[in-house]
């Protein structure tokens, strides 16, 4: 039969998650400090647009649903804004604010599991392993 973990033992476990959260969480803190993030939801993609001789290039953002505002109308929202020709400084903006939304969903991500790993140190149910049914 196994032996109980310590107490010290299981404090030393809890205490290296909660050092990771805060380096995650610092992290995190930086990136958002860095620069604009993108909205959840939001890519940055191209499209043509044709001219009476030619076709040129944009970028824009690219949102799953209506949050930036039209310029036209009040209160009134789209799915797009116009960042310009590639290597504009809008369209290098908006791909680095896409790269800090990405990295930032992905600390927080990391960060909600290691909450949830402190949690499973302290739950009162003991875990005796997987049954496959």
């Amino acid at each position: 039969m196994p032996q109980k973990e310590s107490e010290l033992q299981k404090e030393q476990r809890a205490e290296r998650i909660s050092a990771t959260i805060a380096l995650l969480q610092a992290q995190k803190s930086e990136i958002e400090a860095s620069g604009i993030v993108a909205p959840p939801g939001c890519s940055v993609a191209r499209y043509q647009a044709k001219g009476q001789k030619h076709h040129y290039w944009y970028y824009q953002f690219r949102a799953n649903h209506a949050i930036f505002p039209k310029t036209n109308k009040e209160n009134e929202y789209s799915r797009f804004q116009h960042l310009g020709k590639a290597g504009s400084k809008a369209h290098i903006d908006g791909v680095l604010a896409v790269i800090r939304r990405s990295q930032i969903d992905e600390l927080t991500k990391a960060i909600d599991g290691l909450n949830e790993s402190w949690s499973d140190l302290y739950s009162n149910e003991e875990k005796v392993g997987h049954r496959v049914e």
